[in-house]
């Protein structure tokens, strides 16, 4: 048998997974527990996968701490497309809603919505370089919008919201906050109560693509638009169990053995000690340098996604085919700003991060 080969793999998604829960994978693949079927080959609507998705749905409620007002939802398409699945639940007999525009993710959420209301641009640009979130007490909201969009963490941009907008103190209390929180959901504790919805693609600290994560406040079921698909109307897919249609089963079976994983690691205050630390690594060794630049604001910073810049940009492509030499891939910037970027999960290691922070060091004493 051969040896297993495994990079550290900084991909912003589809994402590097917990090893532990590829070889748990691996080996249920053919025979699930005794069923003699591969999770893949199972009916959605058989025992065996009605299973999978209640302890999926339970462990997650644990994890995040859901209130019980609160439905948890399994869906397609991705976050892409709640960017259009949102408005169409949410807008009821509203026309306007209001968006923080924090990032390149945040950009394509406004534009998506122009097909189905008037976004309010509450704050920011629609055009980067993207540094910053603005304080939440220059929000210029709208008179009756129908929620307050943000994106808690640019994945492209690496501009992390590290504090909530209050909405009472914005004199708010009753408009629902929605966030796109793709990226660095489950990095961190969080208070869900604070927000009307949550979403999330899952290929980045969850799981395989495929599946999006949907948290949903009871009060908000009743406001889907006419025009809105059955199968992405949020009342009838939690009326369902998230079964209406045929769910990506296999893609829930890995978040959910994700989310055991995340437990048996501490849970998420465990899990943010660790993303912290990560992070200073990186971060600290980036701010030593004037070999490497960062330009989000610190108060700002991801601890997800750290892009970053070689100071002298001739140098991008060796710098990327010693980092492939070394073990560590998929560190080129999005095509939308250069540079590079670093994605450092739940499921990346401090040796990763270690191992990253070495070749740094060591391309500068070569290149510098």
């Amino acid at each position: 048998m051969l040896a297993l080969s495994r990079v550290f793999n900084f991909s912003a998604g589809p994402a590097v997974l917990p090893e532990e829960v590829l070889r748990q994978a691996a080996a249920e693949m053919l025979d699930w527990h005794g069923s003699g079927m591969s999770v893949m080959e199972m009916s959605h609507r058989g025992k065996e996968f009605t299973g999978i998705i209640a302890q999926a749905e339970a462990d997650l409620r644990e994890l995040l701490a859901v209130p019980a007002n609160y439905k948890i939802l399994f869906m397609q398409g991705g976050a892409i497309a709640e960017n259009a699945i949102i408005p169409m639940n949410l807008l009821g007999a509203r026309k306007v809603a209001d968006y923080v525009v924090t990032g390149s993710w945040s950009v394509k959420s406004f534009k998506e919505a122009k097909k189905y209301c008037t976004p309010h641009l509450a704050a920011g640009a629609l055009q980067g370089p993207f540094l910053a979130v603005p304080p939440a007490p220059t929000f210029d909201l709208s008179a009756d919008p129908a929620y307050l969009f943000i994106c808690t963490n640019e994945t492209i941009d690496g501009v992390e919201f590290h504090e909530l907008p209050d909405m009472r103190a914005l004199g708010r209390p009753d408009l629902p906050l929605v966030a796109d929180l793709s990226s660095h959901i489950l990095s961190r504790p969080i208070d869900v109560s604070r927000y009307g919805l949550i979403f999330g693609g899952a290929q980045k600290n969850i799981g395989p693509a495929g599946l999006t994560l949907v948290i949903v406040r009871d009060d908000l079921l009743d406001r889907a638009l006419p025009i809105c698909p059955s199968a992405f109307e949020f009342k009838t897919v939690a009326e369902h169990g998230s079964m209406y249609n045929t769910p990506p089963t296999y893609a829930i079976y890995i978040a959910g053995l994700v989310f055991q994983w995340l437990k048996r690691q501490g849970g998420l205050p465990a899990m943010e000690a660790r993303n912290i630390a990560k992070a200073e690594l990186l971060y600290g060794y980036l701010d030593s340098t004037d070999f490497y630049q960062t330009h989000v604001e610190k108060a700002f910073r991801s601890r997800m996604n750290v892009p970053f810049f070689l100071r002298d940009e001739s140098l991008n492509e060796d710098f990327l085919s010693g980092a492939k030499a070394a073990g560590l891939l998929q560190l080129k910037g999005h095509k939308s700003v250069g540079g590079m970027r670093a994605s450092i999960y739940n499921a990346m290691s401090i040796e990763g991060v270690q191992a990253l922070v070495t070749y740094l060091k060591e391309f500068e004493r070569t290149h510098g």
